[in-house]
């Protein structure tokens, strides 16, 4: 059951493989009855943006992950975690995140899977610089409330 669970954190440079990912989560099992994953790309924003530039504080970033990880095993029954946060510079159509929850059932991994991105949006140290098609810096992307507000529907304690 989830207590058991112990989530693959992960913050690299490198891209990573959704398959062969997805694949380390049922290797072996067969209590696994659903894998969702959810992959964040780097997006042109209409041809302006040549790449985002990914910072983040070492140490501090895998802490939160893994903070807001252990929560989703708490609350859910997952038989499996992984979460990858690519840092340094990303082109458009290139991977970003991956956010992968393994379940016996559906549900369990759709709601985990969504929980621990709203949460990474909003509270893993991870920093955005736009780098522009023009050549010029776009600056850093500033927090969303819309990401926030997503945070809010799972209403945590403590």
């Amino acid at each position: 059951m989830g207590q058991q669970t112990q989530p693959s954190i992960r913050i690299q440079k490198e891209d990573f493989d959704l398959a062969r990912e997805a694949g380390r989560l049922t290797r072996g099992r067969r209590d696994v009855g659903a894998v969702v994953t959810f992959t964040g790309l780097c997006r042109d924003e209409q041809g302006a943006i040549a790449a985002l530039e990914l910072e983040h504080y070492p140490g501090m970033a895998e802490a939160e992950i893994s903070r807001i990880a252990s929560e989703a095993i708490a609350r859910w029954p997952l038989t499996g975690l992984t979460v990858i946060h690519r840092h340094g510079m990303i082109r458009p159509g290139e991977n970003i995140v991956l956010v992968a929850a393994a379940s016996e059932h559906r549900q369990a991994a759709f709601e985990a899977a969504s929980f621990v991105m709203d949460f990474l949006k909003t509270e893993a140290p991870f920093w955005k610089k736009r780098h522009l098609a023009d050549g010029t810096a776009g600056g850093w992307v500033d927090a969303k409330e819309s990401d926030a507000h997503l945070t809010r529907r799972w209403n945590r304690t403590g």
